[in-house]
């Protein structure tokens, strides 16, 4: 996080100097220990990130790929006029430990086109979609899997 920190410093102000360098290491290092004391994180949660992070680049791409997969499929129901839209909620529990991945989950959802968390009570997830084929396979979906994996 530190390096974050000071990358994004080196970012934000556009060019390098020994004068930014120096700057951006005592800021960072101020944000680093503002953000270990108040918010909870540690080095050992950093590292446990650092670790998962082959299942988080993996998560994102999964995401994205969704996303343009759904505004496709999107599409397709709007503009084609011969194929009646049949509207759907559907509910389904998962078993994440920490609120975090449920958080994750119902956002994920959220973005991708045709399908919204309407609600989330507990392990449940309420979801509407445009479509009863956009159901299909929500509850066993690959962003479960890779939640459960980055969760361990």
């Amino acid at each position: 996080m530190y390096l974050l920190f000071f990358i994004l410093w080196i970012i934000f102000n556009g060019r390098i100097t020994l004068e930014i360098i120096s700057f951006g290491i005592v800021i960072s290092a101020v944000m680093y220990a503002f953000i270990c004391r108040f918010m909870g994180f540690s080095p050992s949660t950093e590292f446990n990130y650092l670790k998962k992070s082959g299942y988080i680049i993996q998560y994102i791409y999964i995401l994205v790929k969704e996303i343009v997969s759904a505004n496709i499929v999107t599409m397709k129901l709007i503009l084609t006029s011969n194929y009646a839209v049949e509207p759907v909620l559907i509910q389904f529990k998962t078993d994440f430990k920490n609120s975090n991945s449920k958080f994750l989950l119902a956002n994920s959802i959220t973005l991708t086109p045709g399908t919204i968390t309407v609600a989330l009570d507990g392990d449940t997830f309420t979801v509407h979609c445009l479509d009863k084929t956009l159901a299909e396979g929500i509850d066993s979906s690959r962003f479960i899997e890779l939640l459960k994996k980055i969760e361990e």
